[in-house]
Parts: C-alpha cells; sequence; structure tokens
C-alpha cells in the first residue's frame, strides 16, 4: 500500500508533512494498517524532506521513500494556470503517480484548488461524471456526517447534485462504514415546497435514486444527526463548512476562558478534563484527516491547510482506507447504474 504525499503542501510545509509521514508508519499497526505495508512516498525537494527527515529520530527506512520534485504551488496562486505552468510541482507529480499506478492514492493539504486542478489533468474524471466535488467530513451528535460538495463547484445543475449524493453515499458506505446513509438535500426548509428551482429539480431526481434519501434537511441537520450525507451547490457548501468550523472553535475557546475565569470553574474544569479531551476529539476536524476529491479516476484525497503532523497522519489513514475499499469502484458502479439520469428537457 503506497500514498504518495504532498510534503510541500499546507502551511508547516515541510516540517510537519514529513513527521505526520513518519508518525504514520511507525504507527501503522496502532492506525490499522499493519497487514498493508504501508509504504508513504515523499514528494517534494528532496534536500529540504530529507533535512527534515535527519529530525525525526529513528524510523522505518523502507517504509518512507522520496520523489524529487523542484516546484510548489502556492496558496495564493491560480490553480490552473500554476499546475499547467509547473508540470514539476509536488501536487502535479502527486496526481501523476496515481494516474501511472505507482502509488494507491495521493494526500495533499496544500492550494486546494491546485490539488483538484492536478488531479483533473492528470488523473481525469471517473467515466460518466460531470463534474468532481469535494466532500468533508465534519462532527454531528451521532458522530460525523459529510458534506458535499464542500467547494469544487460554485454553480451547480440538478444533474450534478444528483451524482454528488451517489458519490457522497458512495464515500459513506466504503470509508465510514455507514450501513444505510440518510442522504438529505440542503435547503432553507425541511418542506418540499421551500427551495430554490436548483433544489425542486434535484428533489425531482434524487427520489428516482434506490438510495436512503430523506428529502430536504436545514443546515441544523449537518450536525444534529438527522443527516448522514448532506448534499448541496458548492458556494453553499463551502459557506457552510466554514461557519462550522468557527462554531467549534469558538465553542472551545469559549469553555477554555470559562474555566480560566474564576478558582471554582477551574476546578471543576480539572475534574471534567477527561470528559473536555473527549469531546475536542469528537469535534476536531483534525481528527478526520482528509477527504477525497470525489469523481476522480483515481484517489486523491486533500487535507487542511493547517493540518499539523497529527493530521497528516490522518489523512494517510483516510487515504489508505479509501484505497482497502475501492472506493472508486463502487463509485463507477453507481454512476453508471443511476448517474445518468438528466433533468425534464426545458418547456418552451
Amino acid at each position: 500500500m503506497k500514498i504518495a504525499l504532498d510534503a510541500m503542501g499546507g502551511d508547516h510545509a515541510p516540517k510537519e508533512t514529513v513527521q505526520g509521514a513518519v508518525m504514520a508508519v511507525r504507527d501503522a499497526e496502532v492506525l490499522g494498517l499493519a497487514n498493508h505495508n504501508l509504504e508513504v512516498v515523499l514528494v517534494g525537494r528532496r534536500e529540504d524532506i530529507e533535512r527534515e527527515l535527519a529530525q525525526v529520530g529513528n524510523y522505518p527506512k523502507k517504509s518512507i521513500s522520496i520523489v524529487d520534485a523542484r516546484e510548489v504551488v502556492g496558496m495564493a496562486e491560480s490553480p490552473v494556470q500554476a499546475c499547467k505552468q509547473k508540470r514539476d510541482s509536488s501536487v502535479v507529480r502527486c496526481a501523476g503517480l496515481v494516474k501511472t499506478g505507482e502509488v494507491d492514492a495521493t494526500v495533499s493539504a496544500g492550494n486546494s484548488g491546485a490539488a483538484m486542478a492536478a488531479a483533473l489533468m492528470m488523473c481525469g474524471r471517473i467515466d460518466g461524471v460531470l463534474r468532481p466535488a469535494i466532500t468533508t467530513i465534519v462532527p454531528s451528535m451521532s458522530g460525523v456526517s459529510i458534506l458535499v460538495d464542500a467547494g469544487a463547484n460554485v454553480d451547480s445543475k440538478a444533474k450534478h447534485l444528483l451524482q454528488f449524493a451517489l458519490m457522497g453515499d458512495a464515500f459513506a458506505r466504503k470509508a465510514l462504514d455507514f450501513k444505510n446513509p440518510r442522504v438529505g438535500l440542503l435547503s432553507i426548509g425541511e418542506e418540499e415546497t421551500k427551495g430554490n428551482e436548483l433544489v425542486f429539480e434535484t428533489q425531482a431526481l434524487l427520489k428516482k435514486v434506490p438510495f436512503n434519501y430523506i428529502g430536504n434537511v436545514e443546515g441544523r441537520d449537518i450536525i444534529n444527526g438527522n443527516c448522514d450525507v448532506t448534499v448541496c451547490d458548492g458556494f453553499v457548501g463551502n459557506i457552510a463548512l466554514k461557519a462550522i468550523e468557527s462554531t467549534g472553535e469558538l465553542v472551545m475557546n469559549g469553555l477554555k476562558k470559562e474555566i480560566k475565569s474564576n478558582l471554582i470553574s477551574l476546578i471543576g474544569g480539572l475534574i471534567a478534563q477527561k470528559a473536555f479531551r473527549s469531546f475536542k476529539k469528537k469535534v476536531d476536524w483534525k481528527e478526520f484527516g482528509a477527504a477525497p476529491l470525489l469523481g476522480i479516476d483515481g484517489l486523491c484525497l486533500i487535507a487542511h491547510g493547517k493540518s499539523d503532523a497529527f493530521t497528516v497522519k490522518n489523512a494517510i489513514r483516510a487515504a489508505v482506507r479509501c484505497a482497502i475499499k475501492d472506493m472508486n469502484g463502487y463509485i463507477k458502479e453507481q454512476i453508471n447504474n443511476h448517474g445518468q439520469i438528466v433533468e425534464k428537457p426545458e418547456t418552451k
């Protein structure tokens, strides 16, 4: 099992990416990867990677290899233009390794637009997929839920949302072991009569697909446990995701401030320390690592730009899980069987 890691991608690269790779191969047994002979291929400037590896101490040398890539796509660069001009960048080389079958999956915490552009340029789309989508895992009252699209497509049609739903359902089943995930369409109300034209058109298509479609859901249902896969346009999805992330930070920072406000609260906080740690683990995005670009003909996962070594380790685990469960194979099957339904022709 080989995973390519964009060693130069992310706000804290290459230090945290390299350390995360080492943590993953060291903890392979703990991560449930011991039987898969995990190897992480670090892609980036060789001298920078080797310098960081020299700082981490002992690690299984056979489980880490390096592919030299001389260029880096910055977070502020135009994704498509940068990928076309920087063919020797780490993110493009990672996608190329997936395309040629030299690795089973790739992970990048760098420019997410560049990761999408590189994946499309090198791997292309799964046959029948109209548009790839970014999925993300968010905490919910029932554990976790999935939001798709989280920002890849800011102007989508109903036929695109239909495929997002199919791919999100596949991700939930294969990568997260949901038995019968509840799929909801994000709208301004639960009633079928509420929504915009895109919602109304998408409702009609989702009703034709034999999965657990529960109808319209509201923003609160993403995290209250009432929905497992929330489907929406990427413009709306990205706004919802950022709001959820900031709310989690608000809660954690608010709790810390209140606990430190007086002696009684501080004592209570110390007593409840175990409960707080457990809660933080459930809502911390670092626990989820990375999520795949759905619809790409190869496993390409995106991690948060602020990823530290712990997050990178979990991102590698997520990539292995998607590969083991053959998530893309299931997506191909679902798109072939149900993803070609199109909207009714417009009446003149």
